[in-house]
């Protein structure tokens, strides 16, 4: 520790005017001795008031959770010891501060500080007659702050800047804001890239710890994120990416490359812009956030059109199939039926010439002894034949019964596929738009 020892036998030596002056005021000639120890605490408690100027607030991470800030810090202290007469105030050089007690006010939760030093330390240090002195430093913190990220980006954030006293406690010094909400100025000529300044205060309290209670002063204020960079660069690309998967609807379901290239390309393109849009949030952030939700929906639509075209071309697939197999258990049966009219016809013509009285029948042809049933035992009568068995168009009947039915499960008892589009162009567009009301008015208004 520096000690300086004043009598009066020995004038101080003072390297600078405003230090020759001061000195020349506080040192009594006709005083025996005079004891200055810096490292010595005043006098009764000390009360320190503190006052904020925010230069600039660089950055706010969301990956980091924290904010870069430039402030200016003023602190004002009574010392009795630097009482002088005069009406003037004594502005010091600030590398003269190791010659005073000064607070050690530090800033709670700061990950990385640092004094700017060009051209000199940024110190000021003031010194009015009555002894109050006023020590100012122009410091660079990035401190941090816990951000509640579940409406991003339509989220509001409040962060905090704490001061506190490292090693002296409620008993040696108390700390106060020197004009209330009014002593943080700054915040209204601010200009962020993606948020705006709602509201500020300031609060007064004391730090608990294992060694004891400290002072602490709290400067709290509100950041709203503005939501028009994230609808240009995020919500209106996803929303005209939904809509152009719907496209697909208005082409024909045989132009199977078209519409497979539409719902491929829409999808890898929602998923390239998923990715993108979480690049700039904490990867092991566990809140499902607006946007995720948002990302997310956009991409069931587009997959749901694309699932669309394929239950729509299956369906057409089973329809034809079905119509084949109909048209061909028809035709069987119109060609059953032919051959039971020639049967009939031929049986009938048989039968007349057999009642016809015969004076010299002729010997039978050996053409007419084949058309007798040998199982009858006369030969008069004889008795057609019945058709074989048609195993085949059972089969197929069955089939086209079974196809039928699971297309009926299927498409949901559509008779025409492309009554699906048809069903598609205005259930997808409604399905979307009640969505998204739903979507906003929980995220801006909830």
């Amino acid at each position: 520790m520096l000690h300086t020892r004043l009598q009066h036998t020995q004038k101080p030596r003072c390297m600078y005017k405003g230090v020759r002056a001061f000195c020349e005021h506080t040192v009594d000639d006709t005083s025996s001795s005079f004891l200055w120890d810096s490292s010595l605490f005043p006098d009764g408690p000390v009360t320190v008031g503190m006052s904020l100027d925010i230069a600039s607030i660089d950055t706010i991470s969301e990956i980091n959770m924290d904010y870069t800030a430039t402030i200016f810090l003023r602190q004002r202290w009574t010392d009795e010891r630097l009482v002088f007469e005069g009406n003037k105030s004594l502005s010091l050089d600030g590398r003269l501060v190791e010659l005073l007690w000064v607070p050690d006010t530090f800033i709670v939760d700061s990950k990385k500080s640092f004094l700017h030093d060009i051209t000199v330390e940024n110190r000021l240090i003031r010194i009015f007659p009555n002894g109050t002195v006023l020590y100012a430093l122009r410091i660079t913190t990035t401190v941090a702050c816990n951000m509640d990220l579940t409406k991003y980006p339509m989220d509001k954030q409040t962060c905090t800047l704490q001061l506190e006293s490292w090693g002296y406690n409620i008993n040696d010094v108390m700390f106060y804001w020197t004009r209330g909400n009014e002593s943080v100025s700054g915040l209204d000529t601010l200009q962020l890239a993606q948020y705006t300044v709602e509201d500020h205060y300031t609060s007064v309290s004391e730090a608990v710890y294992e060694t004891g209670n400290y002072p602490k002063l709290v400067f709290h204020f509100e950041l709203k994120r503005s939501i028009l960079y994230f609808i240009l660069e995020t919500y209106v690309p996803s929303s005209l990416l939904v809509v152009l998967s719907w496209v697909s609807f208005w082409i024909s379901l045989s132009s199977v490359p078209a519409r497979i290239c539409i719902g491929v390309t829409t999808v890898l393109t929602m998923t390239t812009l998923m990715m993108g849009a979480r690049t700039s949030l904490p990867n092991a952030n566990c809140f499902i956030k607006a946007i995720d939700v948002y990302l997310g929906i956009c991409f069931s639509f587009i997959f749901g059109a694309l699932i669309e075209y394929a239950v729509a071309h299956f369906c057409t697939l089973t329809h034809a199939d079905a119509h084949m197999l109909m048209y061909g258990h028809h035709m069987h049966d119109f060609d059953d039926e032919m051959n039971g009219i020639v049967t009939t016809i031929s049986t009938h013509a048989r039968a007349k010439r057999r009642k016809e009285p015969a004076a010299a029948p002729p010997p039978a042809p050996a053409s007419l002894e084949l058309t007798v049933s040998p199982s009858s035992p006369s030969g008069s009568e004889p008795k057609p034949e019945a058709p074989p068995p048609e195993p085949a168009n059972w089969c197929l009947t069955a089939l086209a019964t079974v196809r039928k039915v699971l297309r009926s499960i299927y498409c949901c008892h559509v008779e025409n596929p492309h009554h699906i589009d048809n069903y598609s162009r205005v259930t997808f567009p409604l399905s979307f738009v009640m969505v998204n009301l739903l979507y906003w008015t929980y995220y801006l208004y909830f």
